[in-house]
């Protein structure tokens, strides 16, 4: 029933395999501007997500009211603590570790391929728009090892424990194919991935993580507003 997560989880472990080989190789000036080039791709492909918004009055409220639940959380620590452990229990030495860890996690996880081919596949149909998914993010987990190092092979771990949820929960997750709940979705995850697009590129180092529960915030208020007619 998770055979496409399976697969998603064992395409990053391959893809970072290669880009740690390749990674060695480099010296550190192409390594930025590898980085660089990942930046300005995350950021295209959040501000592409992000266009798909119908309701900006819902993102907003949504990055707001999420936000200020993960920050009394402190989800963005709680990620970076469990990045840090994984980096003791590997002996790792990567000064990039828990980066690479967090940034590869939040790619891999957040978007519409991620929640769509979960459910589609938890509720019986095919999973593959996650197979597809597994061969972008093999090929994403190629240059972020390359660049940011081992920690992003760890990112393999989220993408089975947080998308194989959502594939077992797909059934009672099905609402969130409907177009008006998607789009909503999609748009606030959006502005998180340029978010992350910001912190690879040196810009402005934002605590994602703190503003994930706005995903959550963005299907309860457009579920408010599609029961009130709004």
């Amino acid at each position: 029933m998770v055979r496409g997560t399976l697969v998603n989880a064992a395409a990053v472990l391959v893809g970072s395999g290669i880009g740690l080989l390749a990674g060695a190789r480099l010296p550190e000036r192409l390594q930025r501007i590898i980085t660089t080039g990942l930046g300005l791709a995350t950021l295209l492909i959040g501000l592409q997500m992000a266009f798909k918004v119908e309701n900006l009055l819902v993102v907003i409220a949504s990055l707001v009211v999420g936000g200020v639940c993960g920050e009394l959380v402190n989800i963005e620590g709680g990620l970076e603590r469990a990045g840090a452990r994984l980096q003791d229990l590997a002996r790792s030495q990567s000064s990039t570790f828990v980066t690479g860890f967090v940034t590869a996690s939040l790619v891999f996880c957040v978007g519409p391929m991620t929640i769509v081919g979960a459910i589609q596949e938890g509720t019986g149909g095919s999973a593959t728009l996650l197979y597809t998914k597994s061969l972008l993010d093999g090929a994403a987990a190629v240059a972020f090892a390359s660049s940011l190092g081992v920690g992003v092979s760890f990112a393999a771990l989220t993408v089975l424990v947080y998308q194989g949820l959502l594939t077992l929960l797909g059934r009672e997750l099905a609402f969130l194919l409907r177009p008006e709940v998607l789009n909503e979705l999609t748009a606030t995850g959006g502005l998180l991935i340029v978010a992350i697009g910001l912190r690879l590129l040196d810009i402005k180092r934002l605590p994602v993580a703190n503003l994930l529960p706005a995903l959550v915030v963005a299907v309860l208020l457009t579920a408010a507003r599609l029961q009130l007619g709004w």
